[in-house]
């Protein structure tokens, strides 16, 4: 018996969703017909693959096996699939990945960019976590994401963007007990930064940064960007601010006020990532030039302002 794709694809949805009905619904057949599939590929391999319990579904030694291949093997077939349709003239449609300190900031910028050239590609966005994203990109179900670098992941290819300072945000009361001629990250009472929920990395990248130790913060933490820069402007504490959202969160934030550190400044690259296995195919190039455009306006525009 043959071992088919539509077999692998479904045990690479029940690894991820361990549950045969939400494997089944992720992709869009029945639970019947996703249990047959699994049973008839555990035929072809003479192994079982899943172990069925009440709690849910586990995978083998051999299934967890046989999934991690199978996503490598899906990834490879989607390459073809989009180089086929790339050179037919059929529309491919590219899902990218940002993560929620990029996104608001950088792609009312980029879209008008891609949608603007006649190159036949289609796009879907998706915004999330970093680890997720990394996740989604390794499984195949995005094409490139623009993340803070590095990834720290295996059989990636990484290009960097640009470099995003990093501003001390808050109160104009609060801002001025510090000095603005010599201001470095560690005069910042850790008990008063405010930072991002955990699983964003701009948290990890304010608290080295910081040097903060992570009980000692205070215990308030948002999942926005926006939320944090409105309670600094109430005096709520301080919060660092990536220089590629400043003009945006001051628009929104009237009160909100910015310092720029001195010396050498924390900061983050912004770059972006896709699977080493893509190649170097046109629409890379595509995608890199419109975030290389509106990255270039935005240094010439938005990032000139002077905090």
């Amino acid at each position: 018996m043959t071992i088919t794709l539509r077999q692998l694809t479904y045990l690479t949805a029940l690894d991820t969703h361990r549950h045969f009905g939400r494997a089944a619904a992720a992709v869009f057949v029945t639970q019947s017909a996703l249990s047959q599939q699994i049973k008839e590929l555990e035929l072809s391999l003479g192994s079982a693959l899943v172990e069925r319990n009440k709690r849910g579904v586990t995978l083998t030694i051999i299934g967890r096996e046989v999934a991690s291949r199978a996503i490598k093997v899906l990834e490879q077939v989607k390459d073809i699939e989009q180089l086929s349709r790339f050179q037919s003239s059929m529309p491919i449609k590219l899902n990218i990945g940002l993560i929620p300190t990029i996104a608001p900031y950088l792609l009312p910028h980029v879209l008008p960019i891609l949608r603007s050239n006649d190159n036949g590609l289609e796009f879907g966005i998706r915004e999330a976590q970093t680890n997720i994203l990394l996740e989604e990109l390794s499984r195949g179900q995005l094409d490139a994401i623009i993340i803070a670098l590095p990834s720290n992941v295996e059989n990636m290819i990484e290009t960097p963007l640009m470099r995003d300072n990093l501003l001390l945000a808050g109160a104009k009361e609060p801002l001025e007990t510090l000095s603005k001629k010599d201001l470095i990250p560690t005069q910042i009472n850790a008990e008063k930064l405010l930072l991002l929920d955990d699983g964003h990395c701009l948290s990890d990248q304010a608290m080295t940064a910081c040097r903060i130790i992570p009980s000692a913060r205070m215990d308030l933490r948002a999942s926005s960007l926006t939320t944090l820069c409105r309670l600094a402007s109430e005096g709520f504490g301080f919060t660092l601010l990536p220089e590629l959202a400043a003009a945006s969160e001051l628009r929104a934030s009237p009160d909100l006020c910015v310092h720029r550190f001195v010396g050498d400044q924390p900061h983050r690259t912004i770059g972006l990532v896709r699977r080493s296995i893509s190649g170097d195919s046109e629409w890379l190039k595509v995608l890199e030039d419109a975030f290389a455009k509106s990255i270039k306006y935005l240094k010439d525009t938005i990032l000139q302002e002077k905090y």
